[in-house]
Formats: C-alpha cells, structure tokens, sequence
C-alpha cells in the first residue's frame, strides 16, 4: 500500500461522463430511421433537401464560430440535428436555396444569435422553418405525392429553381391529410399515416420509425418520456372528446396523432434540452400546453397544422412554467406569500 494515495471527497462521486457530442450523435443515430424512411418514401428529392439543410447549418456554425473568434463547435453534432430536423420539416422538392437558407436562419437567429448551444431559447430548427414559412408560403405549402416510380431517378425542377425566381412544380403534387380534413372534410385512413403512405413534409410520412427513435433515446436515457407522452396524451384526449361528442365534424384522435408534424414534433423537437423545462411537473404542463395548442390550431385554426407554433409557444414558456413549479429544497418549508 506504500507510495498510493487514497483521495477522501464529498459526493457525488462521477467515474465516467457522456460529453455533449455523445448525447448528440445518439440523437442523430435515433433520426436515422425516420430520415431512411422519408429517402425512400419521396426519393432523391427528399435526400438533397436534408443533405442540403445540415451542409447549410454546419457551414454557418463554423463560419459564425470563426468570425465571432470561438472554435468551431461543429464537431458536437448540434448543427447536424438542427439540420436533419429542418431537411425532415420542409417539403421534399423545396427549392435548394430556400432551404439553404433556412439553415443559415435556424443557427444564426435559432441558436448562434443567443449564445449558442445550451443558450437557445427556441428550437433552432423550428425557428428556421418559421421564417421560410412566413417568406415562402406557397413553396412550403406545396407537396410531393410519396412512392412515385421515379422517385430515385429524377429531380424536381422546382428544386433547382435559381435564387428569387418562382419554383416550377413538374411533378405529381396533393394535399396532405391535415389540408384534405380541414378544406374538403376527407379523412385519410389511419394505418395509412402510420405507415407512411401519405404526402407530407420530408419527415411526416414515417410516425412509427419516429416513434422507434425516440423509444431508443428514453432507453438510452437520452430524452425525457413525459415530455412526448404529455404531448400526444393531451392531443389523444382533447381530440377524443371532440370526436365523440360530433364524430362528422371532428377527426379521430388516431387521425389527430398520425398526421402532420405531431410525432417528429414531440420526439425530437419539443424535447430540445435548452428550450424545454427540467422539473417534472414542469414537462408535464408544457406537454399539455403543446398539446392543447396543437387541437385547438389544427380545430379552430386557419391553418390546418399548428405543431410548429405550439412548440414554438411552449418554447416561450418553459422558463416561466419551471419558475412556477421549482422544486423545493429538501428539508425547507414553501414560502408564504407576503401581503
């Protein structure tokens, strides 16, 4: 025992630590099936947009890095998930610029502009898409038919529309299952949404793939479960309520669950560790804010889908909603209002 130390410290005694770039790939790994799926689903059209979208943010975190004189952080993968998550939001034969340019927005405003990453208030991705909504309504809002026969042998002319000019559509296009239910009162066949045989955004069409990444990331314990299961448990209830009080004038909750964003929303966007609470209780009324936001758009709204502007809200909120439910220190009594 001669010449050995013993080191004598207080708890909490760490022997090992997963780094901030671990938890991120393991992000990434967990994206992989939904972005797969969506490849094979839309084809070549659909790989270019995200391919574009994460070249387009990680080039924008070095430079900004650089020009701000800080190292680049782009070996972290935050950048890659920001742009993943916005390839998968967009529609797949969204002009390659445009989607540049969105992740140039997402990391600029979404995250560089607060501080960078651990300082973001919003979702970067989600930031970026809502800027190229608000300047790009009818390129964002038109959609590509999934499983064409020649989905991997061709690309969209509208995809490699030139900056500033208007997007030409040269090829089969339809309504997504929100904008057929909202305008036209048709209702798409639930397996069909969970399979992801429908027209969509990039990252839409695959809910059950979504839905095995995230399950890999609660196991790893990568994500906090309560988070989604408030989401798409507060969406299931209020919508099942609706539905069984006018079954002709609502949608099922399976249908309110399967479409749209609601599954990539609340896996991988709503659980953005910055940007969202970190009491328990706090997750729990965020998820059903979300949740209640989301109903209440896709219902009442004018746009049939509201997943974006509900997490976006919630975003805005979390900080609030853990200051109203911080946990009490243990072993100190509440503290009493002072009239």
């Amino acid at each position: 025992m001669s010449g050995q130390t013993l080191n004598i410290s207080t708890s909490p005694h760490l022997t090992k630590g997963l780094g901030t770039d671990t938890i991120m790939f393991h992000v990434v790994l967990a994206m992989m099936p939904a972005t797969c799926f969506a490849v094979y689903s839309f084809g070549i059209n659909a790989a270019l947009v995200v391919i574009t979208a994460v070249l387009s943010c990680v080039l924008t975190e070095h430079i900004l890095c650089r020009l701000s004189g800080k190292p680049s952080t782009i070996n972290d993968w935050s950048a890659v998930i920001t742009g993943v998550l916005l390839g998968l939001v967009l529609p797949p034969i969204f002009p390659l610029w445009m989607t540049f340019l969105g992740g140039v927005i997402a990391i600029g405003m979404g995250k560089f502009m607060f501080g960078g990453l651990g300082y973001n208030v919003f979702n970067p991705a989600l930031v970026g898409r809502a800027v190229l909504q608000a300047a790009f309504p009818v390129a964002i809002t038109t959609w590509y038919t999934a499983f064409q026969s020649d989905r991997f042998l061709s690309i969209s002319s509208s995809l490699l529309a030139f900056p500033f000019m208007e997007p030409k559509v040269d090829t089969m296009s339809g309504a997504t299952p929100l904008s057929a239910f909202k305008f036209d009162g048709v209702s798409a066949d639930s397996m069909d949404l969970a399979l992801g045989y429908i027209s969509g955004s990039t990252g839409e069409t695959s809910a059950l793939f979504i839905l095995l990444g995230g399950l890999y990331l609660v196991i790893r314990n990568f994500m906090n479960w309560r988070i989604p299961v408030s989401i798409l448990g507060t969406v299931f209830a209020l919508s099942g309520t609706l539905y069984l009080i006018n079954p002709e004038a609502y949608p099922s909750p399976m249908f309110m669950l399967f479409s749209g964003g609601l599954m990539l929303g609340a896996v991988f966007m709503a659980t953005d560790m910055v940007a969202s609470p970190i009491t328990s209780l706090g997750v729990v009324i965020y998820g059903f804010v979300i949740g209640l936001l989301v109903v209440v758009i896709r219902i009442w709204g004018g746009l049939p889908e509201g997943v974006m502007y509900a997490i976006l809200l919630g975003n805005a909120i979390s900080p609030h909603i853990d200051r109203l439910v911080q946990n009490r220190v243990y072993g100190t009594a509440k503290k009493k209002v002072s009239e």
